[in-house]
């Protein structure tokens, strides 16, 4: 990855560049303001705009911005940010896998950065309509990890859990979207770490994410 930060660019500074990486890999899966990337960074607005800028170039980092509609008021409008591989997450938030998996936090954005990478390759085979999002409402009340909206074909809401045996309270906020949306909802998944997928009720389902490694291969 140095290498094709010094090809794309030789004149940024290394070391402040690593820690803005840092701090996206603490933060990925969130939807941080930009404002506190750069205060944790250590960086001005001009820089961090411009490491931004390279590293989307590069396709290390990327950012899905929040849905809209007409049926639901008072969603958030920050865009979620990812970095693109999981492994390049960890190894840039500075923390190895046993950290991972005793910080609950960090392991669920871990997990939505791994299927947001899954996921993000497949889009383009759905239709040219197809754009992948994220929802949350300005309280905080509702939040759905991706959202895939496939223009007038409607649209399927996605919950990421690090529970290998989510219920139908897990799928709560996309029951929230399947009643709101009425029959603009295609359906619900819930992603978990489990072997067997099963049904959360009227189109929603429990999904293990290993089958990410079947279906998208």
């Amino acid at each position: 990855m140095n290498r094709d930060l010094q090809a794309a660019d030789t004149t940024r500074d290394p070391v402040r560049l690593r820690r803005y990486l840092e701090v996206l890999g603490l933060s990925t899966a969130g939807i941080p303001s930009d404002a506190t990337l750069r205060q944790a960074a250590g960086i001005n607005a001009r820089t961090a705009s411009t490491y931004d800028g390279l590293l989307e170039r590069l396709f290390i980092s990327d950012r899905v911005s929040s849905w809209s509609s007409n049926r639901l008021s008072r969603l958030t409008k920050r865009s979620k940010r990812y970095l693109n591989d999981t492994a390049l997450a960890i190894a840039a938030a500075r923390v190895d896998p046993a950290s991972v998996l005793m910080d609950g936090d960090l392991l669920g954005r871990v997990l939505d950065t791994f299927v947001f990478a899954q996921l993000r390759p497949e889009l383009p085979g759905l239709g040219s309509q197809t754009r992948l999002h994220h929802l949350r409402t300005e309280n905080g009340r509702q939040e759905i990890d991706l959202l895939i909206d496939l223009g007038s074909r409607g649209v399927a809401g996605i919950e990421i859990k690090a529970s290998s045996a989510p219920t139908a309270k897990d799928a709560k906020h996309l029951s929230w979207l399947r009643d709101n949306l009425q029959d603009r909802f295609l359906g619900g998944i819930v992603f978990h770490t489990g072997p067997h997928p099963y049904s959360l009720g009227d189109r929603l389902w429990a999904l293990p994410i290993c089958l990410l490694w079947a279906t998208t291969r």
